[in-house]
């Protein structure tokens, strides 16, 4: 008779772990799974199971609860049978050595608990969450049936135990939600697909492609223009001859007109097709000012999207940027913007010198090149800091106007714990030593990066 309740007694600790791995298995399975995935299995099989799955995906807080509620009783029950048991076989082996009776129930009891504990943690929920974090979709599909029915059994404490969880979340200030957020942010998605392409799941241009179309909407009007300093401009008295020259010049097309030579009285915008509009005996005469045509006006501050927006609508495909005071910041162009999503976009008329060149170890920069581009360049994380671009990054750190031969080690940045990075956290940050190469006017031209090693870590200020 002994023998016979130690088999039911065994049998039935493997059945409460075979339990446990159940609603172990659900409950990963559940949380592991996107709703497309859920949803287009539905629409593919279209059987019971899947109906299954959908509709406990549709209802996760409910089904959690009760997948908690099933790893809870089996729990329970399993220490509950198993112990004793466990321990009533070790007990004769420690009698044998002679052991006293209180030493023995209770080395017995110990090794049974730690013995029972173990085989219940390993099969009972490891296995399983291993299993349904990796195959989530054939899981939540193995348990959906098992899972319904228990549900559908236990309806009632089910509600009774979330509805007073629900409660006491709501006294805190929390709206609680059935389903998981299925929406992701844009930086959430960029970091999906970075990870992506990093192990070889999307090809890496598609990925750098994807990655700047997310981020594209985060640009402002400001990040996306050409500054003042870069914009080729005519007066409103210069004639299309005048136009004629300069666009063979500069290679560019399209050309604010100002009024008395001042960028912050911009009074439209010429193509230089419209120099083929004048008659040839005309061009030497026709003033500007007469074939200028309105421009849009923006804020810096303007996001991506809606500054793509406005100047689509505009024919012209150019708008001019303004600041917070009102004055011409910049001129941002169609161009400018696919620039920003595809990368360069080169023409026989472009400066084939591009803004970031390898130059043995290291490379020559231009300083109107962006904090961002940087990073993207080379991948060096600039401080928070009052600039936008390189140049302004080595005014900062020089607190002066630069002057050419100015050498300085680029600062770290301190990257805060919570901070998305997808690099590894092991991975070293490489230093970087600047030199100012050329100055146009006061503002930083062209810029030396190099690496510094380990060992060369003093900073100059040249």
């Amino acid at each position: 008779m002994q023998a016979l309740i130690l088999v039911a007694s065994l049998l039935g600790f493997i059945a409460l772990t075979l339990g446990t791995a159940l609603f172990v298995a659900a409950e990963f399975s559940l949380t592991a799974l996107e709703r497309s995935t859920v949803d287009n299995d539905y629409r593919t099989r279209g059987d019971l199971r899947s109906k299954q799955v959908r509709n406990a995906h549709r209802t996760l807080s409910f089904q959690l609860s009760g997948a908690q509620l099933g790893i809870t009783i089996t729990t329970l029950v399993t220490g509950y049978i198993a112990e004793p048991v466990l321990a009533q076989l070790f007990a004769p082996a420690f009698d044998a050595v002679g052991l006293p009776d209180g030493v023995t129930s209770a080395i017995s009891l110990i090794l049974a608990l730690v013995i029972a504990t173990s085989l219940s943690m390993i099969l009972g929920e490891l296995i399983p969450k291993n299993l349904a974090i990796a195959k989530p979709l054939p899981t939540a599909r193995a348990t959906a049936g098992p899972m319904s029915l228990f549900s559908a059994m236990f309806r009632w404490l089910i509600n009774a135990l979330n509805g007073t969880a629900n409660w006491v979340v709501r006294r805190v200030g929390v709206e609680p939600a059935e389903e998981l957020r299925s929406a992701r942010s844009p930086q959430e998605l960029g970091s999906l697909v970075r990870n992506s392409a990093r192990h070889g799941a999307l090809d890496p241009g598609t990925a750098a492609l994807v990655d700047r179309s997310l981020q594209f909407g985060e640009r402002t009007a400001e990040d996306l223009m050409s500054p003042r300093v870069t914009v080729e401009s005519l007066d409103v008295h210069d004639t299309v001859r005048d136009l004629i020259i300069a666009s063979s010049r500069t290679g560019y097309s399209r050309f604010p007109i100002l009024d008395g030579g001042d960028l912050d009285n911009i009074v439209g915008v010429v193509h230089v097709k419209q120099a083929f509009t004048v008659a040839m005996a005309d061009r030497a005469t026709t003033e500007l000012g007469s074939l200028a045509r309105d421009v849009p006006v923006v804020p810096a501050s303007l996001d991506g999207d809606s500054l793509m927006d406005q100047i689509r609508a505009d024919g012209f495909q150019v708008a001019v940027v303004v600041d917070e005071y009102g004055g011409t910041a910049g001129i941002v162009t169609t161009e400018d913007l696919i620039e920003e999503i595809v990368g360069d976009v080169t023409d026989e008329h472009d400066d084939e010198q591009a803004d970031v060149q390898s130059d043995g170890d290291g490379y020559i920069c231009n300083g109107l090149l962006r904090i961002d581009e940087l990073y993207d360049a080379i991948g060096y994380r600039a401080p928070e800091g009052q600039f936008d671009t390189l140049g302004g990054l080595l005014m900062f750190e020089l607190g002066r106007i630069a002057a050419e031969g100015d050498v300085i080690d680029l600062p770290e940045r301190v990257v805060a714990s919570d901070e998305d990075d997808d690099r590894s956290n092991t991975e070293p940050e490489q230093r970087w030593r600047a030199r100012v190469v050329r100055m146009e006017g006061r503002r930083i031209d062209v810029v030396a990066l190099t690496p510094i090693d380990g060992s060369d870590s003093e900073a100059s200020h040249g």
